[in-house]
């Protein structure tokens, strides 16, 4: 260390995530120790307009030391000058990264592996999340060395907020000449809140004096983790025979979401469903070459698809025990506070019809349609239920508790058979070629979201079966294959649909038919009356 400069630390943070306070508890740390320090802070809101960050400059000779000499700070940080930059975020830390801030030869970063999603992220109708991969490649090739780890998580475990974990990291990395007793008094001197801060630093502070290697830390945030023993042992003996070890992970936490989802007959189903995958794979692969690709993905989209969302189940998710842990901690509840959470929910005429009869169903289907022809809204019942309340409470149980009522409706029969069309096209389709097959098990994806995005999800991949994996000429299953791929894609990137259609077109196939949609015809409310205007 450079007894005659200072010890540069950039912090960043996004919104609300105590940056500030971080940047305070370290200016008074370095008082209290008897060092000089400044910091200067530039406010924005993060990815959005701009960086939230910190900057922080201490002179690594106690004040007693220098003589009555005072160290000059500077106000900005220098592009390749720093000794440490800590990030809440992985983007936000690639960014920093990008605009030259660390030096492979100087700046340690520490950085957490969670992300915050960008709006443009969020606006991709499929996963439009950005490869952390290459984000970690960058930080790495641009720092004298690195620590990630996921803070959001380590904070939310221990009940504080991430510049508490940020604190305990700068501290376990030794980049500040502070003792652990320094970090914590501070922490304790903040008031409300300081044990579970305390918790937060801790786990932090153990984290990154461990000194794991650079190489492991990446490997094992960017490998797949392993199946946790829990989900192991809860499946059924036979079933880790039946299937082999590269589909374990995804089969456990699909027959797992089955159990909770409907019960032990459901995730059979889910099981004799996806060893008819299996089957087909096996005669197509019977080497292993593609280790079991296209099995790993149905289980992965069959659970996704069969837990489709409805009213029971979202009822069943708002008054779950762990949902109220999380409200209460992401609000801080003490033990002497009163805590009230008001869910609003619409449920209209489709969400009734389903766990209706068919029959029955069509009838309320059918009356709905009639009051939006003749130009009225659709019909909703609007509810605000105060979950904290017995009411509220034994409301959404006496709702989630209707399981039994779901396999008898309309919507669970019609989400069956287009499952099950799906499933004959992905084993039909491995059966003749198998990348056939995983392009069409990868159609899944396209079944997201709840109300006319579902919809219209299930109608393009029910188009795609129905033109492009049986319907339309093509040479050879592998360009059949890789115009499914591309209609895919098209579909995820283009909510509109315009990009699927022309891909269509292109191989041959029909575009989507054109949905009529009733014109509701609204009076103008400042248009004055007739015989007013004469007169």
């Amino acid at each position: 260390m450079n007894q005659q400069k200072p010890i540069t630390l950039l912090i960043c943070a996004l919104g609300g995530e105590g940056g500030g306070v971080l940047t305070e508890w370290l200016v008074d740390i370095a008082r209290a120790s008897g060092y000089a320090a400044q910091s200067t802070s530039i406010p924005g809101v993060a990815q959005r307009t701009g960086a939230t960050t910190y900057y922080l400059e201490v002179f690594p000779v106690p004040l007693a030391d220098l003589g009555g000499k005072r160290p000059v700070f500077s106000l900005n940080p220098v592009p390749g000058a720093l000794d440490g930059l800590i990030s809440s975020e992985l983007l936000e830390t690639a960014r920093q990264v990008g605009n030259g801030m660390a030096s492979p030869q100087r700046t340690l970063v520490i950085s957490s592996s969670s992300r915050t999603l960008t709006t443009a992220e969020r606006m991709v109708p499929g996963d439009g999340r950005t490869d952390p991969a290459p984000l970690l490649q960058a930080i790495g090739a641009q720092s004298r060395a690195t620590q990630v780890f996921d803070m959001g998580e380590m904070a939310k475990n221990c009940g504080t907020v991430v510049s508490a974990v940020m604190l305990g990291a700068i501290a376990g990395s030794g980049l500040l000449p502070f003792s652990r007793q320094a970090y914590e008094d501070a922490i304790r001197h903040g008031g409300r809140g300081a044990e579970a801060s305390l918790r937060g630093f801790d786990r932090a502070f153990a984290q990154v004096n461990i000194q794991q290697a650079q190489t492991a830390l990446v490997s094992r945030l960017l490998s797949e983790q392993e199946l946790p023993a829990s989900i192991i042992q809860g499946l059924e003996a036979d079933l880790s025979h039946i299937f082999p070890a590269p589909v374990h992970e995804m089969l456990g936490l699909g027959h797992a979401r089955m159990l909770e989802y409907q019960g032990p007959d459901y995730a059979d189903l889910y099981v004799e469903r996806l060893q008819q995958v299996l089957r087909a794979e096996q005669e197509a692969d019977p080497a292993a070459a593609q280790g079991y690709a296209t099995t790993r993905e149905m289980a992965r989209w069959l659970a996704l698809w069969m837990a489709f969302d409805d009213i029971v189940r979202v009822a069943d998710l708002k008054s779950s025990a762990s949902r109220w842990q999380r409200v209460s901690g992401e609000v801080k509840a003490g033990a002497d506070d009163l805590l009230q959470v008001y869910d609003h929910f619409k449920p209209g005429a489709p969400e009734f019809a389903a766990l209706l009869p068919v029959k029955l169903a069509a009838h309320v289907t059918r009356w709905d349609r009639q009051r939006v022809a003749r130009g009225k809204a659709p019909w909703a019942l609007p509810l605000k239920i105060g979950t904290h309340s017995v009411f509220g409470m034994l409301s959404l149980r006496l709702l989630a508790s209707l399981k039994w009522l779901r396999v008898r409706g309309s919507r669970f029969a019609t989400e069956q058979s287009l499952i099950e069309q799906w499933l004959s096209g992905v084993v039909r389709g491995t059966q003749t070629h198998w990348q056939l097959g995983h392009e069409i098990a990868l159609c899944g994806r396209l079944i997201k979201g709840y109300g006319s995005t579902n919809e219209r999800g299930k109608d393009n991949l029910m188009h795609v079966l129905q033109h492009l994996a049986t319907g339309a000429t093509f040479a050879s299953n592998d360009l059949r294959a890789a115009a499914i791929a591309q209609a895919r894609e098209a579909a995820l990137a283009d909510e509109a649909g315009k990009a699927l259609d022309q891909t269509l077109e292109q191989h041959g196939a029909p575009a989507r038919p054109v949905k009529a949609q009733p014109i509701r015809w609204m009076e103008n409310p400042h248009r004055k009356p007739r015989a007013a205007r004469a007169s």
